[in-house]
């Protein structure tokens, strides 16, 4: 059972990486044993970012929500690498619609590699995770993983049409946060569910967790472009409003601001060209209106309504894991 006597009580994230690394190793095992093509350029480019410091938040996730009701077979594990498989399609594709050059303090795959191999090999592993997962022959999880895919696929041009929109509401933007990166972690929670054995009111109430978790960990990504350090995030401050991006804060700050202070913002916002000395400005305005508090505390309420859906599970080192994964999602500094 997830009461499991080898794992101790954890108070902190290391303790709980540490904690399920053997399951976190087989998931390792498994990306590496499936990314498999004949086309060579095709593992090259996606080890590359595969390899390059992901956490494996989802397939810990993953994990997690099985260990709740029962261990996880072996062959199961395979799931929490088709996760992250889907996950990095989705970095490879967003790299190229923000013309990245840098993610975690690396270049690119389109910097190296250029766009179309970006876009092809992240094609390649949306297709191969949906091909092993259909291989599992789980009519549940088949389901759940093809909707999320959609929605992704959905989100991602929600955000397109988003770009330099500076009208874009926060109720607008909600829902790309809900389909671009909530979806795939409520999912993975799901996901883990099942192969747990877990009711289908255990189900539905660790998608709920998992789609609050997601939603605080994009909130809290939107502050972390604006407040942290640099060096620890792996690229530059204010990257979102450079690229035309409308996130919580700049959204905030658009409606607290004055009417000349919004003029020149959305001036910034449609010219993509903002330099450090601006960029100085306009955290010095979001300070000033409270905009990184708030993204902060929206993402704190999405917790706080995560914390919901955990009350009814017995007490155990999933549960205390879980509860540690979501104090994480929003005091992370990176």
């Amino acid at each position: 059972m997830a009461n499991d006597p080898a794992v101790k009580a954890m108070d902190s994230m290391e303790e709980v990486w540490e904690a399920f690394r053997p399951e976190l190793n087989e998931v390792e095992a498994q990306i590496e044993k499936h990314l498999n093509s004949h086309a060579p350029l095709i593992n090259t480019v996606a080890d590359h970012i595969l390899s390059s410091g992901g956490k494996r938040i989802r397939p810990l996730l993953l994990i997690l929500s099985a260990r709740l009701f029962s261990y996880p077979e072996k062959e199961f594990l395979l799931l929490g690498s088709l996760v992250e498989f889907i996950h990095t399609a989705t970095l490879l594709h967003d790299d190229v619609l923000d013309e990245a050059d840098i993610r975690r303090g690396e270049k690119t795959a389109r910097r190296v590699w250029g766009n179309h191999a970006s876009i092809l090999v992240g094609d390649y592993l949306y297709s191969q995770a949906m091909a092993l997962i259909a291989s599992l022959h789980n009519h549940d999880i088949n389901e759940i993983m093809a909707d999320a895919c959609r929605k992704m696929a959905e989100g991602e041009v929600l955000q397109l049409c988003a770009n330099s929109q500076p009208d874009l509401t926060e109720t607008d933007y909600l829902k790309i946060v809900e389909y671009k990166t909530a979806i795939l972690v409520a999912a993975s929670c799901k996901v883990g569910a099942i192969i747990g054995g877990a009711s289908v009111e255990e189900q539905m109430a660790l998608y709920r967790f998992g789609y609050n978790l997601g939603m605080a960990f994009q909130l809290a990504d939107d502050r972390l472009d604006y407040s942290a350090d640099h060096a620890k995030l792996g690229k530059s401050l204010g990257q979102d409003i450079r690229q035309g991006m409308i996130t919580l804060p700049l959204i905030h700050l658009l409606q607290a601001c004055s009417a000349d202070e919004q003029t020149w913002l959305k001036e910034k916002i449609l010219s993509h060209s903002v330099d450090d000395q601006e960029l100085e400005r306009i955290l010095g305005m979001m300070r000033k209106q409270g905009s990184l508090a708030y993204a902060t505390s929206r993402a704190r309420e999405y917790i706080e309504a995560s914390a919901l859906d955990l009350v009814s599970f017995p007490e155990n080192p999933a549960k205390r894991s879980l509860a540690i994964v979501s104090a994480y999602m929003v005091n992370r500094d990176q």
